[in-house]
């Protein structure tokens, strides 16, 4: 079979089906996608809200509670405790399915009945003092962190694994007394490093490994005390730093020499490690990843993002650990053949359902533990199952939905409150173009600030414990924010000045610095060689292939 181009249903644009794809849907026995695979990003995002967080009443104790549903939705919201306990029973909101209605209404119902989880716990896994966490677990003494689990004490985070008194990371494992790094991998005390491994009381580092006590360098291995990839007596390198650290104008000072020296050396066309045959970044130990992001650990899979340990799958984002044949699903771990679903444990030939653990042969069900052969959250035998799926099925063929992933009408969230805004940012009349939705009730305040970014002390050294008291502006977004004591006590230790800028502002930061989830045709700037980077063509760096960079910095 020959690729074909295809217009796109949602926005409009070409995309391409090639051969191995429409082998995979023949796999999976449903018809190839009509929509490109940004828009099917974007639509699974809707059902991924990790960071816009809310307090709202537990439907069935009715105490406070931190919940990824929005007040305004009209879920039913139940705290962990309640949720987790044997108080109410999924399989009694079971009905039956009407052939004279559309599938995806009556489960639209079914989602407005079953009651929700208000925060998402990996795998059930608790999280002690952590109340501000989504998508976590286990951690301990964790503030506004998400997709992170087996840490302590770490705050403004995404995506870590096994760190400790670490803060603003983005993409990290065994980490400990870092700040304001991106992808950074088994190092201590290195802050504003971004694409570090093994280093050690390093600052303004990139791209560099087994480096100790190193200050705005790039591309270096094993080395000591350079400064801007200039090697320094121990003296005079703690001189030069210590003249620096604890200081938010000097920091930013040499934030801005650093970005500009950065540009003198070569870069990576990606940031893969013993990725084979593969094509996408942040890819490590896999192999014949094509188009994706974010993923350790995966063979054979395509249009992917956020997984570890996934085989065979197609548009999955989130999660995986061990499983197998998986198609536009979204935190589906620990499970195979599923198709169409989001937060699914433990479970095997799922269809069209959501919250399901330790369950098979479900379509269309909700928040089931140990289900199976059950539609809509209603038990059946074998057989009645196999021929009340093939009408559905032949429903959702005919409508051009099956092997899609939910509609955008049954997300969970708006699109500003999900992760797509994140990597696919929208405008407002954008989203509600694409059917995406928006919401402008996010609560946040503006003008209450007590202290002005110019009142703030330079120093660290110079700000008292009152601090945290304060109601601080950011100096991007004018959003409020606060300095939490545990937090204040972090920089102190550190020797860092207090940001200036609201943790939602430093994420896209870091966000932008990791790059996008896009590839360009660029041409290696050592051989000449065509190369597929996510560094577009009219940015400044120097991008080099792989074979190029190792004959360089290695």
């Amino acid at each position: 079979m020959n690729a074909e181009t295809r217009n796109c249903q949602n926005c409009k644009k070409p995309f391409v089906i090639e051969p191995e794809d429409f082998g995979f849907y023949q796999k999976m026995q449903v018809p190839p996608p009509t929509w490109c695979p940004e828009c099917r990003f974007r639509r699974r995002s809707l059902f991924r809200n990790e960071r816009v967080l809310y307090r709202r009443k537990c439907s069935a104790c009715h105490k406070d509670t931190i919940s990824f549903y929005n007040p305004r939705s009209d879920f039913v919201i139940y705290c962990l405790d309640c949720y987790d306990s044997d108080a109410w029973d999924p399989f009694s909101y079971g009905q039956a399915y009407d052939p004279a209605r559309p599938f995806f209404a009556q489960f639209q119902e079914l989602m407005r009945k079953v009651p929700k989880q208000a925060l998402y716990v990996n795998g059930g896994k608790s999280n002690a003092n952590s109340e501000y966490t989504n998508y976590a677990g286990p951690n301990k003494n964790a503030y506004l962190v998400f997709n992170t689990g087996d840490s302590e004490d770490v705050a403004y985070s995404r995506g870590l694994k096994g760190c400790k008194n670490t803060q603003d990371a983005y993409f990290g494992s065994s980490l400990e007394n870092c700040y304001e790094t991106v992808n950074c991998q088994q190092s201590s005390g290195v802050l504003f490093g971004q694409n570090c491994v093994s280093c050690l009381n390093c600052v303004f580092m990139l791209n560099s490994s087994g480096c100790t006590d190193c200050f705005g360098c790039v591309n270096l291995r094993n080395k000591t005390n350079c400064f801007f990839n200039e090697q320094l007596t121990k003296e005079e390198y703690e001189k030069r730093v210590g003249e620096i650290m604890g200081s938010y104008e000097k920091i930013r000072e040499y934030a801005k020499k650093f970005d500009e020296f950065s540009l003198r050396f070569p870069r990576r066309e990606n940031n893969n490690l013993k990725a084979v045959q593969s094509e996408g970044n942040y890819l490590f130990q896999s192999k014949n990843l094509k188009y994706c992001f974010e993923v350790a650990g995966s063979e054979n899979c395509k249009f992917c993002h956020f997984n570890k340990d996934v085989k065979d799958s197609y548009d999955a984002m989130a999660f995986g650990w061990g499983s197998e044949l998986l198609l536009e699903t979204v935190a589906v771990g620990y499970s195979n053949r599923v198709i169409g679903s989001a937060n699914l444990t433990q479970c095997h030939d799922a269809m069209y359902s959501f919250a399901l653990r330790n369950s098979g042969f479900c379509f269309g069900c909700d928040g089931l533990r140990s289900g199976e052969h059950c539609i809509l959250n209603k038990k059946y035998d074998e057989r009645e199952y196999a021929s009340i799926v093939e009408k559905i099925v032949a429903e959702l063929k005919s409508s051009g939905e099956y092997g899609m992933f939910f509609p955008p009408e049954l997300g969970l969230c708006a699109y500003n409150e999900s992760i797509g805004q994140d990597n696919l940012p929208l405008a407002k009349e954008e989203s509600l173009s694409m059917g995406f939705g928006w919401q402008d009730d996010i609560f946040e305040t503006r003008g209450k600030e007590t202290l002005r970014p110019d009142e703030i002390p330079d120093h660290i050294k110079q700000v008292p414990d009152s601090i945290t008291n304060e109601v601080l502006a950011c100096i991007e977004c004018e959003k409020n924010y606060k300095i939490a004591p545990t937090e204040l006590s972090f920089y102190v230790r550190m020797n860092l000045p207090i940001p200036r800028k609201c943790f939602n502002c430093r994420h896209t930061a870091r966000i932008e610095k990791r790059g996008p989830f896009k590839f360009f045709d660029r041409t290696c700037a050592r051989c000449g060689k065509h190369i597929r980077t996510s560094y577009a063509p009219d940015r400044p760096e120097i991008v080099y292939c792989e074979t190029c960079y190792q004959l360089e910095t290695i």
